[in-house]
């Protein structure tokens, strides 16, 4: 299956918060906590599908963008491909909400991580993202 590809932002509140924002996924009939996210839109870059998710899912705007590469999430059906991003510097802009986002969220990372563990956090690229920003924090301290 062909995807245009998408974007996955880490908002990080501080070095040990993150924010995350939980929505309804129709396909697991469930609500997930989940980083923002979302598909490139015809002609957008990753950077820019990344910054505009923030702000719809959030309400926020980040300063200090750092990319965190790009990784396949099913390659034995589809080739969507998601570019991962680190933002910091947050600020509140106002909130461009759709319908999709329940509610968005700060958490430590010592909980979101003891989420994971508890199988309350399913989301694939959440878990990912969490365990690279986990390691390069771990790399760079």
């Amino acid at each position: 299956m062909h995807h245009p590809g998408a974007a996955a932002v880490v908002p990080l509140v501080s070095d040990d918060e993150v924010l995350l924002v939980r929505q309804y996924r129709h396909p697991v009939r469930t609500e997930l906590w989940e980083i923002p996210a979302g598909k490139l839109e015809p002609g957008e870059g990753p950077l820019a599908c990344a910054r505009r998710e923030l702000r719809e899912e959030t309400g926020f705007a980040a300063d200090d963008w750092t990319e965190a590469g790009a990784f396949f999430t099913s390659p034995g059906f589809s080739d969507e491909r998601i570019t991962l991003f680190f933002a910091a510097a947050l600020r509140p802009i106002g909130q461009t909400i759709g319908d999709e986002i329940v509610e968005h969220r700060t958490f430590p990372l010592d909980v979101v991580e003891r989420m994971i563990d508890a199988g309350k956090i399913t989301d694939a690229k959440t878990i990912l993202a969490i365990a690279r920003h986990l390691a390069r924090a771990r790399c760079s301290g």
